[in-house]
């Protein structure tokens, strides 16, 4: 049974099981006193469908990743999630290598871009709750100089967009509206009350 640290955060009272390998998220829900029972990374396809945008391809791994975990553990309940960062309609993914982790570094400079967090709650009955939060963060203008010390750090590895804002990207950000959890990997309000309303959480 998923338990709680030494806080206020009400504890929960069913088995949880986190589809995901990212220890972001997993570091977020301790935040807030959640522990899973079991981390259980999916391995889905995340190729991304012709035509398919943002929004719905974050929302679709989302739901696919909690979907084959439920599909072995169907007695516990599955939180998925996926987050991806968007200029326009054009997904900046996780960046195969330096190159293209520059390029988006590049891309992103100077400019406003969307960074979408899904996340989907799969109850042992089937049921499906899911949530969608889309943050708005604006880059300062990167010198050449800043975006190679940054490659430098090698912290652009298996982050989307080929940045983490709670790194040394942090530096970078003039200005952020929306959900800081949501763009590390979770956001928090919303995967609380999906809890709560699940009844994985007491009310307070």
């Amino acid at each position: 049974m998923a338990t709680q640290k030494d806080s206020p955060v009400p504890a929960l009272t069913r088995s949880l099981i986190l589809a995901s390998a990212s220890p972001r998220r997993l570091a977020l829900l301790e935040q807030i006193g959640v522990i899973p029972d079991q981390v259980v990374p999916a391995d889905i396809n995340e190729t991304l469908i012709t035509g398919e945008s943002p929004r719905l391809y974050v929302q679709r791994m989302a739901l696919e990743k909690a979907q084959v975990i439920a599909d072995t553990h169907p007695d516990a309940y599955i939180l998925g999630a996926d987050t991806v960062v968007a200029t326009g309609q054009r997904i900046l993914g996780k960046p195969a290598h330096r190159e293209e982790a520059e390029a988006f570094l590049k891309r992103l400079s100077g400019r406003r871009h969307d960074v979408m967090t899904a996340v989907a709650l799969i109850h042992p009955n089937g049921k499906i709750a899911s949530r969608l939060v889309t943050t708005k963060v604006r880059f300062q203008r990167l010198e050449a100089a800043m975006i190679t010390q940054y490659l430098d750090t090698q912290e652009w590895q298996g982050k989307a967009g080929g940045y983490a804002i709670q790194g040394k990207a942090a530096v970078f950000v003039d200005w952020i509206s929306g959900s800081y959890s949501g763009v590390v990997g979770l956001p928090l309000s919303e995967v609380g009350r999906l809890l709560r309303d699940a009844g994985l959480l007491t009310r307070s």
